[in-house]
């Protein structure tokens, strides 16, 4: 029994390694691979949609990491790569979009709400507090 578990072990060690979701070779660079690593994990799989490209093992999200592999590794910058990816497949792309005419209410928008929620429970804690207490008399 001991046998089998010890077998099992190595075999899943061995097989999770097979199904790395990056298996290129990471870059010589630290620094550079240390971007490459940020970079893939602010970018949306357009596949999955709730996972980044670095997480998903969707064929889009594998051409996606290969593709901006290539790119930093012939000397694009982030800046660039970033605008490839956005011209290509727009912000939505992207789990941080960029504060532009086009995503103000994207950004605006919890700020928006947050201060309606305020106004509305300033209104209904002043309406309550006008109210008498039970027993009392109204004012």
């Amino acid at each position: 029994m001991i046998r089998i578990v010890a077998l099992a072990s190595v075999w899943a060690v061995m097989v999770g390694t097979a199904w790395a979701i990056d298996p290129e070779p990471p870059f010589e660079d630290p620094e550079l691979e240390a971007q490459y690593q940020s970079l893939i994990d602010e970018v949306r799989c357009l596949v999955c949609q709730n996972q980044t490209i670095a997480d998903s093992n969707a064929p889009l999200a594998a051409d996606l990491r290969r593709e901006i592999r290539e790119m930093m590794g012939e000397g694009a910058s982030r800046g660039e790569v970033v605008d490839f990816l956005v011209a290509r497949y727009g912000d939505f792309v992207l789990y941080r979009p960029r504060f532009q005419p086009s995503t103000w209410a994207l950004w605006g928008g919890p700020a928006f709400f947050m201060i309606l929620g305020m106004v509305v429970f300033a209104r209904i804690l002043r309406g309550r507090m006008v109210q008498p207490l039970d027993g009392e008399e109204p004012p």
